[in-house]
């Protein structure tokens, strides 16, 4: 068989597009199988999630049902539990949402105050609950959170407002909550009233059982675990239990309140004098589980003696609010203690705060605006009232610098005898007039100012919220940059207050080397340089309040200590009182006199060792 060219070419067309027909085809099969196969998987799926859902559903139904049956078992006479009614009561500054689930409080809104989120503040809520155990009937008990109360409509009565929660059986067994929200106030009054009291309580005993879970209100979840804690006033004092991981506390019968202390938040439960015994348990969740966005749990468990009476009456108080000062002073009763101005070992630091710091930074707060500028005048404020430390400091500074030349003297006389060494350096300090502790003492003095501040700049709350330069809130760390990792120490933000307050700090230690003979000893030569060096580790996740009041401090510094040294103080006239004083006679102090002795004997001492010792090398 013949084949001509074009009959070759047809027949390879052909081929090629008979071979892209099937390849084509088989694709768009695959395809739609894929497809179909996508679909039905998707059908199934929504199958098997209805399923799941109806299924669910009918086993919450079941719990639900479940619930309610076991609670109206407990609840004896009285009415179970059962749907949720919440009823909101609201003066100027919260929101209360009151639950007939045991007739208490469960959640309370701040109108004025927003979290990290810029949603209201919210206390209480999921977690949170008040309840005590009564006896419905022959061997029963429930808790009061699992009978139904009935609410009153909201009485307004002045400047008041009362709602009732009251729960009752058919033997005119009664028991019924009254609450009072008074105008622009965060305390709640609540009075517990309790008809056939000792049929409903056991020996006559009242255990309330009080659980709160804090939720995340700030944006440093970890920083706010650190600021929160257990507080408690127990015989007349204030005191409290640091968050940890978690602890106990037993309490006593002198105790008036307890407390959980967010940063800047607390719920507290106020029980007067009444109080038998408390016993509380808390819990700080761990750092895998931050996402619950959970501060710290606590359970605490308050016993109350109400024997001898058909009707007993319990007054209690609530506090929903804000950790300021002012507020929570004007209650008399203590809870100001939320507020921790100062304690440990430096608790009397808050003595500052309450009569200095507090004071002045109210009054610069009713006239300006801007909070980062009030910090600004405060840190003036206490620059001008430790200004004779200042000068003190650098005065005695100076005089060292004079005496320079005669310490180096002194050791080029003495090489490494450092016993002869230091008698005549003290001699020398004696005879100039000169106290080489004098910079030291100043420096120390403005030790309890600084952890004033501190602790003054972690506890205000009118911090919180405040804008200044970069900084989003003045009562956190200010962030410039958000770093993809965590440095250990430091942490995964770069805080630009910090880097100033450092800069500062490193500026004035290498303005002290230059001024201070201090430079040829090797480990103060890089000690000024590592303490700048640790301030941006330590105070990267500080609040900026702090940082920034540290930079302006250390601004005023440098600025203060060229103005001194260079119109104030005058090496020549320095230098010549100190000719002057050494002519003078020199009386010496007891503790002078017994300091030389001891350096004299240790010099005797050290005198016949090194004797003995040339000695025996000598008979060798």
């Amino acid at each position: 068989m013949n084949f001509d060219r074009n009959t070759i070419i047809g027949f390879v067309l052909m081929m090629v597009l008979l071979f892209g027909y099937i390849f084509v085809t088989n694709r768009q099969q695959a395809s739609l199988q894929k497809e179909k196969k996508q679909v039905a998987d998707s059908i199934a799926a929504v199958q098997v999630a209805k399923k799941k859902a109806a299924d669910t559903v009918a086993q919450r139904k079941d719990s639900v049902q479940q619930e309610a049956t076991a609670n109206q078992q407990q609840a004896g006479g009285f009415t179970g539990a059962a749907a949720e009614q919440i009823t909101v009561v609201e003066n100027e500054l919260m929101k209360v949402g009151f639950t007939n689930k045991g007739g208490y409080p469960k959640y309370v809104e701040l109108k004025n105050f927003k979290k990290y989120d810029s949603t209201p503040v919210v206390l209480g809520g999921n977690g949170h609950s008040i309840s005590y155990s009564v006896n419905t009937g022959n061997n029963q008990s429930a808790e009061t959170r699992q009978l139904s109360f009935t609410a009153s409509p909201v009485e307004k009565k002045g400047e008041e407002q009362v709602i009732r929660f009251t729960a009752a059986d058919s033997t005119g067994k009664s028991i019924e909550h009254i609450f009072t929200l008074k105008n622009n106030d965060y305390l709640i009054q609540w009075d517990v009233q309790l008809k056939g009291a000792g049929q409903l309580l056991t020996q006559g005993l009242l255990n309330i059982n009080w659980d709160i879970v804090t939720h995340q209100q700030e944006r440093d979840l970890k920083y706010e675990k650190g600021q929160s804690n257990i507080a408690y006033n127990e015989e007349g004092s204030y005191d409290f239990s640091a968050a940890g991981t978690g602890d106990s506390k037993k309490l006593g019968d002198k105790t008036k309140w307890i407390g959980v202390k967010q940063q800047f938040f607390n719920t507290s439960l106020i029980a007067g004098n009444t109080m038998s015994s408390a016993d509380v348990d808390w819990k700080v969740p761990t750092a895998e589980e931050d996402s619950l966005k959970q501060v710290l749990t606590a359970n605490s468990t308050l016993r109350f003696n109400l024997s001898g009476a058909s009707e007993a009456k319990l007054p209690l108080q609530l506090y929903f609010g804000p950790n300021d000062y002012h507020i929570l002073k004007k209650y008399e009763i203590g809870l100001q203690g939320h507020v921790q101005l100062g304690y440990g070992i430096f608790a009397f630091v808050k003595y500052i705060n309450r009569f200095v710091v507090m004071p002045v930074f109210d009054f610069f707060s009713k006239y300006i605006t801007s909070i980062g500028i009030v910090i600004m005048l405060l840190t003036f404020f206490i620059r001008l009232i430790i200004s004779p430390l200042t000068y003190s400091s650098y005065l005695s500074g100076a005089k060292m610098r004079v005496l320079r030349p005669d310490i180096e003297e002194l050791k080029k006389k003495f090489g490494n005898d450092q016993q002869a060494m230091s008698m005549e350096q003290m001699k020398l300090f004696r005879q100039a007039g000169v106290n080489p502790l004098g910079g030291c003492i100043p420096a120390l003095l403005q030790i309890p100012i600084f952890f004033a501040l501190y602790s003054f700049f972690n506890a205000n709350i009118a911090l919180r919220g405040e804008n200044f330069l970069w900084a989003h809130d003045l009562s956190a760390y200010d962030s410039i940059a958000h770093l993809p990792f965590s440095i250990p120490f430091y942490g995964d933000h770069v805080s630009l207050f910090t880097i100033t307050a450092t800069i500062t700090s490193f500026l004035i230690s290498v303005y002290n080397m230059q001024t201070t003979p201090t430079q040829d000893n090797p480990v103060m030569k890089y000690m000024i340089y590592f303490f700048p060096i640790m301030l941006l580790f330590i105070f990267n996740s500080l609040p900026s309040a702090l940082t920034w009041y540290y930079t302006v401090s250390n601004i005023v510094t440098l600025g203060l200590q060229f103005f001194i040294q260079k119109f104030i103080i005058s090496d020549e006239k320095i230098h010549a009182k100190i000719q002057e004083n050494k002519k003078k006679p020199v009386t010496k102090s007891k503790w002078q006199e017994k300091l030389e002795q001891i350096q004299s004997s240790n010099q005797q001492t050290a005198q016949k060792v090194k004797d003995m010792q040339n000695k025996s090398k000598g008979s060798k």
